[in-house]
């Protein structure tokens, strides 16, 4: 199991300092709104990739009146030991740009992939409870979260098709007629595009595997049908990848003036959507009734949570805020009992601390205030 025993933080959101010690495998935070609870669970989720549980640019997370830089800093104990991880936004430089710093055991890294080497993260929180009636593209961004958390690639797969989508759309505004320049755009775009549909394909096929070798129809949390839509889905799903390339480079080919006119690439996977169904009542997820639908975004991230130790050989930390709210007693007690299950470290934000009160014994409940955090038990 990968605990974080030590979480320090120096001008970070609320936080002029913080030095928090905890190292229980379940950590609940209780505190009114406001106090700082998620500015500790987002301080956590920075160390993967991207920009943390609230996708929030990083110069925004330095404390207000500061001088626009932070730090955040854990010390985690696993398998392999001690490890100290830290990142944070420098001071500007001569360019007066801030960059982000990533440091692992005192030496610099690369980048934060590296981090993936000693932690894995997985999260829930409040924003994504509208994620099945919501817009594909916030299903996609999940889905893309999903996979980052299995392979670490997956992130620079995005941004390059994304780079490359940028440029074809900028070629067909300014210079549509020159085909040479748009058939080497579209190459790229094609190769991008197969990877991360198929990187997508895969692990929404391990998930559905996992769902459905370990579901429970007495679960209080159903469990998710799992399907990819779109046009280059189905080809991938249907020919080889260098196949599907091709096919996918004659789809963009084809669609040029039409595409011009959209001012966009209305075909790849920037368009697909992830298709989830309620599996005890075959119902779209959508369809289902709020509390449906809470239950079952938590029975998603609880087995994806599984994958993530299965795949990478680490067991998530789970970052869960206001998880237990709306939950029902019943459904919070199933709740504690399967984050039990999972092997690994749980942090959970709630504004009432008797929501906490069924929490197992190796627990440490935190009240937080602005500013500051004191262990209750």
């Amino acid at each position: 199991m990968t605990v974080v025993v030590r979480l320090s933080l120096a001008q970070f959101r609320s936080y002029p300092s913080l030095d928090l010690e905890v190292g229980m495998p379940v950590v609940a935070l209780a505190g009114e709104n406001g106090a700082g609870k998620t500015n500790v669970l987002e301080a956590i989720s920075l160390f993967t990739q991207g920009r943390g549980l609230r996708r929030a640019e990083f110069s925004d997370m330095a404390r207000a009146g500061g001088d626009g830089t932070f730090s955040a800093a854990l010390v985690i104990d696993g398998e392999g030991g001690e490890h100290r991880l830290g990142t944070g936004l420098s001071a500007p430089g001569e360019d007066g740009r801030a960059l982000r710093v990533c440091r692992v055991d005192g030496a610099q890294a690369g980048s934060p992939a590296a981090f993936g080497e000693h932690i894995r993260l997985v999260w829930l929180t409040p924003d994504l409870d509208g994620l099945f009636r919501g817009s594909a593209g916030e299903r996609r961004r999940f889905l893309d979260r999903l996979v980052l958390a299995v392979d670490g690639s997956h992130g620079a797969r995005v941004s390059a098709l994304e780079r490359a989508l940028r440029s074809r759309n900028r070629v067909l505004e300014e210079d549509a007629g020159n085909r040479a320049w748009l058939d080497a755009i579209e190459r790229e775009v094609a190769e991008y595009g197969v990877a991360v549909a198929a990187a997508r394909a895969e692990t929404v096929t391990r998930l559905a595997a996992l769902i459905a070798e370990t579901r429970d129809e007495t679960s209080p949390f159903p469990w998710a049908g799992l399907a990819l839509e779109g046009e280059i889905d189905a080809l991938v799903a249907s020919l080889p990848a260098v196949d599907a390339e091709d096919a996918y480079r004659g789809l963009l080919a084809a669609g040029r003036s039409r595409d011009r006119a959209a001012g966009r690439t209305l075909i790849g996977p920037q368009a697909s959507d992830l298709s989830v169904r309620h599996g005890p009542k075959d119902i779209a997820a959508s369809l289902a009734s709020t509390g449906e639908q809470k239950a079952l975004l938590i029975g998603l991230v609880l087995s994806h949570a599984r994958l993530v130790s299965a795949m990478s050989g680490l067991a998530p930390v789970v970052l869960l805020d206001e998880i237990a709210a709306h939950l029902d007693p019943r459904r919070r007690a199933a709740l504690y009992r399967s984050l039990a299950a999972l092997g690994g470290q749980v942090w959970m934000t709630g504004a009432d601390p008797e929501l906490f009160a069924d929490m197992p014994g190796d627990a440490s409940l935190f009240h937080v205030t602005p500013g500051r955090i004191v262990r209750q038990r």
